[in-house]
């Protein structure tokens, strides 16, 4: 199985579409990506006894597999891993949240 580790998608790739119909199913696409990437699939096509579409393609499912859901999330679903509980021992601290802020700022402006 493909590894994110091996290949960095953090570098935009140009993309490409020619429309070659292939059957209806398979349509080519044209990538063009730093001589790293090409290093590291020509390396993992021969470790896995792969052609080397068949490594990119791999990527290319996973990646989409694992990042469609974050398109169609809305802004809170986007942030709520984020979001998290504080410990301060102020029960109503998220009700007056201001008034104990203003009140910290003018204790050290004094000191």
């Amino acid at each position: 199985m493909f590894h994110n580790s091996l290949l960095d998608f953090s570098t935009p790739f140009k993309l490409q579409c020619n429309q070659i119909d292939y059957g209806g199913h398979h349509r080519q696409l044209t990538v063009r990506m730093p001589d790293e990437y090409i290093e590291k699939i020509n390396s993992l096509s021969k470790k896995m006894g792969l052609k080397r579409s068949d490594v990119v393609r791999m990527a290319l499912k996973q990646f989409l597999d694992e990042n469609q859901g974050e398109v169609d999330q809305n802004p809170f679903q986007k942030i709520k891993s984020m979001l998290g509980i504080v410990e301060s021992g102020i029960k109503d601290l998220g009700h007056r949240h201001r008034y104990y802020l203003i009140r910290k700022i003018r204790r050290t402006s004094n000191l």
